[in-house]
């Protein structure tokens, strides 16, 4: 005899549908939604979710195209079952990550992050999306798309301002230049897919050491600034020790595969005979260098 006691059968099978229906309702985003490429080819191009299947891949067939060698020809699709929107890859070679973790399917949240191969969108979804849009375009003039730290403009207008800071109040202003060691080396030995992981990796490290007050940004390639007011030479090298051990002690893995990292770092102090950014910069730059011809994995300051 079936007996519906609260806990089975039909009664209760309703009861979860329609509370997971809820729940879906509560934290969904909303009907209008798009993704913003953000970083690789095509940088800003914006694709509306206005259609129940889009999909993606190397492939021209597909709704929307990602013509580079480490995305598979059908890679992944995005799911719209109202009012949420599913991210699902589809056996790819190289996976689908959402928010640098790999995923099989996963509801779409608004500011998530997705990467196929070299290419990296976010998934904007709310009332005013005209504004979303336009915001996010500002964003991306600021932030590096890969590693979501201050990208070089940035860095060139937060010197500026913080070298007029110094001058006008005789307070001390350091950086230190930092840079991944045999970087292209890990990219030949375990693919470029590994050294977008490394560099996310080590961002997200090195953001939990830097104050509100100071900048962790990217300088180009794998060579990364941080920039350090009202922090005299002597505090800089402390502090670049202090990075270099955080990276060196870091475990690094992808795809199962242990990289062992280390970064080299020079520090310099701003002078009052020489306030130009790319001076202070190329200063810092010389330093970091000197550590390299050292044998890397080291600070001179």
């Amino acid at each position: 005899m079936n007996q519906d006691d609260g806990h089975n059968g039909p009664l209760y099978e309703e009861k979860t549908r329609k509370a997971h229906v809820a729940e879906l309702q509560q934290a969904a985003p909303s009907k209008k939604s798009f993704l913003i490429q953000i970083y690789g080819p095509s940088l800003g191009r914006n694709f509306p979710v206005d259609r129940d299947l889009i999909t993606i891949g190397r492939d021209p067939a597909n709704t929307i195209q990602v013509d580079q060698e480490n995305v598979s020809r059908q890679h992944a699709k995005l799911e719209r079952i109202s009012p949420s929107v599913f991210i699902e890859d589809l056996g790819s070679t190289n996976g689908t990550y959402l928010n640098d973790l790999a995923i099989k399917r996963e509801r779409l949240r608004h500011g998530d992050l997705i990467k196929i191969g070299g290419v990296v969108f976010k998934f904007v979804s709310g009332g005013n999306i005209e504004g979303l849009y336009h915001e996010e375009i500002y964003r991306m003039t600021i932030t590096d798309g890969l590693t979501q730290v201050a990208n070089k403009r940035y860095l060139y207008e937060f010197l500026e301002r913080e070298i007029a800071r110094t001058i006008r109040f005789g307070r001390p202003l350091s950086l230190i230049m930092l840079d991944i060691d045999h970087f292209k080396q890990i990219n030949d030995t375990f693919g470029h897919l590994a050294g977008d992981y490394v560099l996310k990796e080590m961002c997200k490290e090195l953001l939990k050491q830097v104050r509100r007050e100071e900048l962790l940004a990217r300088y180009g390639g794998e060579e990364f600034v941080v920039v350090l007011p009202e922090t005299a030479l002597s505090t800089a090298a402390t502090m670049a020790e202090k990075l270099r051990r955080v990276v060196a002690n870091h475990h690094f893995s992808f795809a199962g595969k242990d990289i062992s990292i280390t970064i080299s770092l020079g520090c310099a102090e701003l002078s009052p005979m020489a306030t130009d950014p790319n001076v202070f910069l190329h200063e810092a730059d010389a330093r970091l260098y000197e550590a390299k011809r050292a044998g890397r994995n080291r600070v001179v300051a």
